[in-house]
């Protein structure tokens, strides 16, 4: 009797052990050879790149061209098999999945609001935050015309809203935190999310929103000179608590965003979409290391992981 319940006791610990174990990749056998195309969203872009440069070093023989152009361009480029792959940093519409996009959660980063660091209320705008109705008032409806509006203080300075001007993940998530579509955001169209960050920088009336890898700088962790991050008020009580005050450096934030604590949208899951379930075996081995190995460069680079039960009902996909 003690015999087997040492036995079944050895067994159970051998099961967990092996079960709690992060997903690996099994590097295929045979050699890798041919060429992937991917296109896209610029909130995926710094990550595929990384992911391309280590994939390589596996398969050299494996050639990776990616280029950054929007989610729009992503689906699209897709959906007519203009590439293998588009990055995507939106949810996929009902019209899309009934033209055969076919899509994969690979990692998770949020869109921020941005202003310059140079603007004249910067002390005001970081202690006070940015309401939901004030941001609304900006994007949407209007009504906030003047930074003394947004803020809830007596000051006259107008308020210049800018917005992408291509069919953009980050605008849509944006868009989405108000419940809108990003053709109800109001302000200056800007191109890429470089070209908004610019934008937002160089302006001292103006705000923005940034996807966080144009925002953080990857290597010191902290926000780009030049630029800042509008904490949200969350609890609307007209300043930026304790709790509410992780945009310091980028692990905060990655962290923040990892445990809910900053809302869904507008942070998101970004995708690769691609015209059907992949069928091309280089395109497949490509996804399923990023889905294992490849995740261990995500939090490096400034994005957050996706679960182990997330990242197995990815997998799953691709059998």
């Amino acid at each position: 009797m003690t015999y087997n319940l040492r036995l079944t006791t050895s067994i159970l610990i051998f099961l967990f052990v092996l079960y709690s174990k992060p997903i690996a990749y099994s590097q295929s056998k045979a050699e890798l050879k041919g060429n992937i195309s991917i296109s896209g969203a610029f909130a995926i872009y710094p990550i595929a790149v990384k992911w391309a440069e280590e994939f390589k070093k596996l398969h050299p023989k494996v050639k990776i061209d990616i280029s950054a152009g929007g989610a729009g361009k992503g689906i699209t480029d897709a959906l007519t098999k203009m590439v293998d792959i588009g990055m995507v940093s939106r949810d996929i519409y009902p019209e899309e999945f009934k033209k055969g996009a076919f899509a994969i959660a690979v990692t998770k980063d949020a869109v921020v609001a941005t202003v310059s660091a140079s603007n004249p209320l910067i002390n005001e705008i970081l202690t006070r935050g940015l309401k939901k109705d004030a941001a609304n008032g900006i994007w949407i409806t209007g009504k906030s015309k003047t930074w003394g509006q947004v803020l809830g203080i007596k000051n006259n300075m107008p308020v210049r809203a800018y917005t992408r001007s291509d069919a953009a993940g980050a605008a849509e998530s944006w868009a989405k935190y108000f419940g809108k579509k990003q053709e109800d955001l109001l302000g200056v169209g800007v191109f890429g999310d470089p070209g908004l960050a610019n934008a937002a920088m160089k302006d001292r009336q103006g705000i923005g929103y940034n996807n966080i890898g144009y925002v953080y700088d990857a290597k010191t962790k902290r926000q780009n000179p030049g630029i800042k991050v509008v904490p949200l008020d969350l609890n609307n009580n007209g300043k930026i608590d304790a709790d509410e005050n992780f945009y310091e450096n980028l692990g905060l934030l990655v962290n923040a965003i990892a445990t809910g604590k900053y809302p869904s949208p507008p942070a998101r899951d970004l995708l690769f979409v691609t015209s059907g379930k992949p069928t091309n075996k280089i395109v497949i081995e490509f996804i399923r290391w990023i889905l294992t190995d490849g995740q261990n460069y995500i939090s490096d680079a400034g994005y957050i992981n996706l679960s182990k039960e997330k990242l197995a009902t990815e997998l799953n996909k691709l059998k």
